[in-house]
């Protein structure tokens, strides 16, 4: 059982609460999936051939939470977190794990993008825009794509974690 609470999102709010509460259920859903697991189990290939793992993932939320939050609605120019050589307009990275990396730092990473990202959506409206390849994007747009990308990975996390310990179902 875990002990990370999950807010459930409002059945019946605005239009921007609605999203919030999405985007928070789906990064809490993650958290849960990781949660009780010792940096081993996180760092476990656990659907092979896939290299894919939990704490790669959560590092790879935490390049996303940057990306779309910092760089694409702000044009802040930060580098990538987990392979700062790589070109910070590419595609989100971080699922490679580093020898002695760990899912706490992992997870520790990914919370204070999630804390940026809060602050930097706190004034601006739905409707304000930053660019992506040259086009504006507005932030309700990034909030939509943030929930879908969280919610495929969710779907990841969840075969990873049943293939670790069989814990389904969250």
């Amino acid at each position: 059982m875990s002990t990370i609470d999950r807010p459930m999102p409002p059945l019946n709010a605005d239009e921007r609460t609605t999203l919030e509460g999405w985007l928070d259920f789906h990064r809490a859903t993650l958290a849960v999936k990781c949660d009780g697991l010792d940096d081993a189990q996180a760092a476990t290939a656990s659907a092979p051939p896939s290299g894919f793992t939990l704490t790669g993932l959560v590092q790879h939320m935490a390049e996303v939470e940057r990306n779309w939050f910092r760089r694409v609605l702000t044009g802040e120019r930060v580098a990538p977190i987990y392979d700062p050589q790589a070109d910070p307009d590419g595609p989100d990275g971080g699922f490679a794990v580093a020898e002695g990396a760990t899912l706490r730092d992992a997870l520790t990473t990914w919370q204070a993008e999630i804390t940026r990202s809060r602050e930097l959506c706190a004034a601006r409206s739905l409707t304000d825009t930053g660019s992506i390849r040259g086009q504006a994007v507005s932030l309700r747009w990034i909030y939509v794509h943030m929930i879908e990308e969280y919610a495929r990975h969710n779907g990841h996390a969840d075969l990873l974690r049943e293939r670790i310990d069989g814990m389904t179902g969250v």
